[in-house]
């Protein structure tokens, strides 16, 4: 058994998507026992889950290349880059939240999911009696085609999650081998996995920007790692790519449930939210 939790008052963050440039105010809200996570879409609302991702991306150039953000499909809008938010959710261990947005994306703010953590703790959190896990009762491993990428969720006898992810880039590359894990703690996730930003190479950046994005940004804004480091910026840790990996790892895996904890241990190398995703339908289709 695990503790459901819910916010104690209703938390609002704003801002401008990463990859709309659009600005966004969404609300986090208190939630019934048992609800899990939810989205308003109009007069209804739609769970927050692997089952309700997005077909298609907001953005268009992602149908051609690898996602680079998580989408949910609220039947006549939908809402991109959720996975920040929804990380801090688990993260936290908020079990029933209300969300809403009145945009078309999550605000990437500074790119972590920190400003969602402090706006949830000032909310406040109550606890509401106890909730069941889910429990993996077998492995589960996840691969992409040519194997560079593996998620491994394994059963765990006792309560609780602990996740790894383990960041490697081919030699030559400006980031080094790294690894990040969480004990499962709301505490050790505010405090060691939540500011970790998001970043992109200084090459992937130039072409982002050839194909229109990212123009309402700067290295100062984003996370931008060239081959001398972070460019007109610094690291808030020495391994903050890898964090990152895994608060992306964290959100898009509590998707499998909307907000029931996992208990499992869960291994990640070189994964990205595709395969992430992937992950969490298999883990769905557990129950």
């Amino acid at each position: 058994m695990s503790v459901g939790r819910t916010l104690a008052a209703e938390a609002r963050v704003s801002g401008v998507g990463l990859f709309t440039a659009r600005p966004a105010t969404v609300a986090i809200l208190p939630a019934s026992p048992g609800e899990g996570w939810s989205l308003s879409c109009g007069a209804g609302r739609v769970a927050v889950t692997v089952a309700s991702l997005a077909s298609k991306p907001l953005v268009p150039i992602f149908e051609r290349v690898p996602p680079r953000h998580t989408c949910i499909d609220a039947g006549n809008t939908r809402l991109a880059t959720i996975e920040h938010l929804v990380s801090a959710l688990a993260g936290l261990g908020v079990t029933d939240a209300r969300i809403a947005c009145d945009g078309p994306e999550v605000p990437i703010l500074d790119g972590s999911s920190e400003p969602f953590v402090r706006a949830i703790l000032d909310a406040g959190i109550v606890e509401r009696g106890e909730v069941d896990e889910r429990v993996i009762a077998e492995p589960i491993r996840v691969a992409d085609a040519d194997g560079g990428g593996v998620i491994d969720v394994h059963p765990r006898e006792k309560p609780g999650c602990s996740f790894t992810y383990r960041l490697s880039y081919p030699p030559g590359a400006p980031i080094p081998a790294q690894s990040a894990s969480w004990d499962g703690k709301p505490e050790t996730y505010a405090k060691q996995v939540s500011p970790a930003r998001t970043y992109c190479l200084e090459q992937e950046a130039v072409q982002m920007r050839a194909l229109g994005l990212f123009r309402h940004l700067t290295p100062r804004d984003m996370l931008v790692i060239g081959s001398n480091g972070p460019i007109e910026n610094v690291l808030r840790f020495p391994d903050e790519p890898a964090r990152h990996k895994l608060l992306d790892l964290i959100g898009d895996l509590a998707l499998a449930t909307g907000g029931t904890p996992i208990r499992a241990d869960i291994v990640a190398s070189r994964s990205g939210h595709a395969l992430a995703q992937e992950a969490a339908r298999r883990i769905a289709a557990m129950a």
